[in-house]
C-alpha cells in the first residue's frame, strides 16, 4: 500500500540557484519544489504582496476608517479553530491599536456550529450590541446570517479565505482572495492572513486621512507571531507570500519579541521559542489552542492570545495544555474503538471508511478521521452523536479525492441522506440522521469506487533521493531548520539504502534502530512502528538533531522503510 518515489527536479534550475549563492543541497530541494529564482526566497516584509491587489480591501479600509471615526461598536465573530482564534486576536489587537471600539464572540461549536448563522447574530446582538459585525475565518457561506444582521440594521464585513458557494452573502463588503473576480496572486492566505491584510489597508487609509504618519502609525508587524501561528496551523499552502508571513513571525519568536500568550504556549509545550520552527507551530502550539475549541470554549484560547499579562497568559496556557492532554486521552480511546471496529477491514475491498460510535466526542472525531486516513490511506469519515436523532461527521481525504465534491454528489444522488455539509478538498463536515448511517456509508463508498483508481489508493512517500555523507551534520540540520517548510513546500525527506545493525522496540510502540551507510553509523527511530526490518532496507527519513546529556547528535526520523 506504500511506495517510495524520488522527486525529479530541473538540473539547470538547481544549477542556476547554486550560482546565485544557494547551498547546493538546498538548490536541488528548491528546484524540486518549483522555485526558479533565489528572489522567491526573500523573507523580508518589503517582498510581501501589496494589499491593493485584494478585491474590496480598499472599500473595507475606507468603511472601517469611517466606523472608527464615528465611534461605532465593532464585534468580531470568530471561528473556533487556531486560524479563527489567531485571526480574532489579530483583529482585536490591530483594530484597537488603530483606535476602534471592538469586542468579539466565538460560537460554541456544539451549540451553534460553524459560521455566522442567524442564531449567532441573535446571540451577538443580545450579548454585545454591535453596530457592525466583522467575521474572521468564516462568513463567505453565511447567506442567512448576513441577511438576519441586515434585517436588524447591522452591517457585516466578511473577511474569509474559504471557497465560496454559488451565491455570496449580501454583506457590506467581502474580502476573500478566493471570491470571484479577485486577482490577488496568493489564493492561499489563511483567515488570519486576510485579517492582517485588511489592517494593513486600514492603516494606509488612516495615513491618507492624516490620522498617522509613517513615524506615529501603530507597528502592525508586531502581530506577525500570531499570523505565523494561524497560517501554519491551518495547513494552507506555504506559497512565497505565506512563507514571508511565517518567516517574519518565526523571526520575532526566536528573538523573544512575541506576545505573552505565544511565549506561554511555547513554555507549556516544552518547546524553545529561540529555536522556533513551523513544526512547533503546527504540532505543539496549534493543537493546544485547538483543544479549547474541541473540548471547551475557544474564548479561552483567544484570551491567551490577547492578554498582555504574562501571569494570566501562563495560567491559561497551562489550562490549554491540560485540555490538550484530556483531548489526547479521549482521542486514544476513540482510536482504539475505531481500530477494533476495523479489525476485519480489508483495504483491497473498500475505497472509503465510515465509522460511528455512540460514545464518541464530537470535538475529536476530525483528529480520529485523520489518524485512520493516515493508517489505511482511504478517505475517512468518523461520526459522533449530535443530539435529536442526528449524528455529526468529520472527514479527511487523500490526494485526488475532493471530499466536499464527493458529499455534494452523494446529496444529489440521495437528497434525503445528508441534512447539511460543507468543507473543502481535504476536510469536510456533515450532519445526517442516525438511522441514515448505513445508507450514507454505501452511497459514499459508491462515489469512492467510481472516482478512485488503484494507484490513487496507494500511499506514495515522495523523497528528495540520497543525501551525501558530508551533510549528515548538525550544521546542515540547522541550515534546513532555518528555512520555512510546510504544506505545499514539503520539508525535505531523503532516501537511502542502509544496513540495519540493530533494532529494538521502545515503549511497545516505536522502533529504535542503528543504521549503517558507507561505514558510518546513524541512530534512527520509526515512531508508531514495531515490525522488524530486514538486514538491508531502503529508508525514507528526515534529519533531526537529538540533544541528550548535553550532546547533540544527528538522528534519522524514519518516514517509511521497505526491503532494499
Amino acid at each position: 500500500m506504500t511506495r517510495i518515489t524520488t522527486r525529479s527536479y530541473p538540473f539547470r534550475t538547481a544549477e542556476l540557484l547554486r550560482q546565485q549563492g544557494v547551498h547546493p543541497v538546498l538548490a536541488r530541494l528548491y528546484a524540486a519544489r518549483g522555485l526558479a529564482d533565489s528572489r522567491e526566497l526573500s523573507s523580508e516584509l518589503a517582498s510581501l504582496m501589496a494589499p491593493a491587489g485584494l478585491l474590496h480591501v480598499d472599500a473595507a479600509a475606507s468603511y472601517l476608517a469611517d466606523a472608527i471615526a464615528a465611534r461605532k461598536k465593532l464585534v468580531i465573530v470568530a471561528d473556533y479553530d487556531c486560524d479563527g482564534a489567531t485571526a480574532c486576536a489579530v483583529g482585536l489587537r490591530g483594530l484597537r491599536a488603530l483606535g476602534a471600539q471592538v469586542d468579539f464572540i466565538v460560537p460554541n461549536r456544539f451549540e451553534y456550529g460553524y459560521g455566522l448563522t442567524s442564531e449567532i447574530v441573535e446571540l451577538t446582538v443580545r450579548e454585545k450590541s454591535p453596530d457592525i459585525i466583522v467575521t474572521v475565518d468564516n462568513g463567505i457561506a453565511s447567506i442567512d446570517g448576513v441577511a438576519e444582521a441586515k434585517r436588524r440594521g447591522i452591517d457585516v464585513v466578511v473577511t474569509d479565505h474559504h471557497l465560496p458557494g454559488d451565491r455570496l452573502p449580501d454583506a457590506r463588503v467581502i474580502v476573500n482572495p478566493n471570491q470571484p473576480s479577485c486577482g490577488f496572486p496568493s489564493k492561499n492566505l489563511a483567515g488570519v492572513g486576510v485579517m492582517f491584510y485588511v489592517l494593513l489597508a486600514l492603516r494606509a487609509e488612516m495615513r491618507k486621512r492624516g490620522i498617522f504618519d509613517a513615524q506615529t502609525q501603530p507597528k502592525l508587524d508586531a502581530l506577525l507571531d500570531l499570523v505565523a501561528l494561524g497560517t501554519v496551523a491551518d495547513v494552507v499552502k506555504l506559497d512565497a507570500n505565506n512563507r514571508i508571513l511565517v518567516a517574519q513571525g518565526l523571526k520575532r519568536m526566536r528573538a523573544g519579541r512575541m506576545h505573552p500568550g505565544i511565549a506561554a504556549l511555547f513554555r507549556a509545550s516544552g518547546r524553545e521559542a529561540r529555536r522556533a520552527t513551523p513544526f512547533d507551530l503546527g504540532f505543539a502550539l496549534g493543537p493546544r489552542l485547538n483543544a479549547a475549541g474541541r473540548l471547551a470554549d475557544m474564548s479561552l484560547g483567544i484570551e491567551c492570545l490577547t492578554t498582555d499579562d504574562e501571569g494570566r497568559a501562563w495560567a491559561i496556557a497551562q489550562q490549554l495544555d491540560a485540555i490538550n492532554r484530556e483531548r489526547r486521552d479521549i482521542e486514544a480511546d476513540m482510536q482504539d474503538t475505531a481500530l477494533a471496529m476495523l479489525d476485519s477491514f480489508d483495504p483491497r475491498n473498500s475505497t472509503t471508511i465510515c465509522v460511528f460510535d455512540e460514545s464518541w466526542h464530537q470535538g475529536v472525531i476530525g483528529i480520529v478521521a485523520s489518524r485512520l486516513k493516515d493508517k489505511f490511506y482511504r478517505p475517512t469519515i468518523t461520526f459522533a452523536p449530535g443530539g435529536d436523532g442526528l449524528i455529526k461527521g468529520s472527514g479527511r481525504s487523500i490526494a485526488g479525492f475532493h471530499l466536499r465534491d464527493a458529499l455534494d454528489l452523494v446529496s444529489k444522488h440521495a437528497p434525503t441522506l445528508i441534512q447539511k455539509f460543507g468543507g473543502h478538498a481535504m476536510a469536510a463536515g456533515l450532519t445526517i440522521g442516525a438511522d441514515a448511517f448505513e445508507g450514507f456509508g454505501k452511497a459514499f463508498e459508491a462515489v469512492g469506487s467510481q472516482w478512485l483508481t488503484q494507484s490513487q489508493l496507494e500511499r506514495v512517500i515522495e523523497t528528495d533521493g540520497p543525501l551525501e555523507d558530508a551533510f549528515f551534520t548538525t550544521q546542515f540540520i540547522e541550515l534546513i531548520d532555518g528555512q520555512v517548510w510546510g504544506q505545499g513546500f514539503a520539508p525535505p525527506v531523503f532516501c537511502d539504502e542502509f544496513r540495519v545493525l540493530n533494532q529494538r522496540i521502545l515503549k511497545e510502540r516505536h522502533l529504535k534502530l542503528t543504521l549503517e551507510k558507507n561505514g558510518k553509523r546513524y541512530d534512527a527511530i520509526w515512531f508508531g512502528h514495531v515490525e522488524d526490518l530486514p538486514e538491508r532496507a531502503m529508508v525514507a527519513y528526515r534529519l533531526d538533531a537529538n540533544e541528550y546529556n548535553g550532546v547533540t547528535r544527528v538522528q534519522l526520523m524514519v518516514e517509511h522503510a521497505q526491503p532494499a
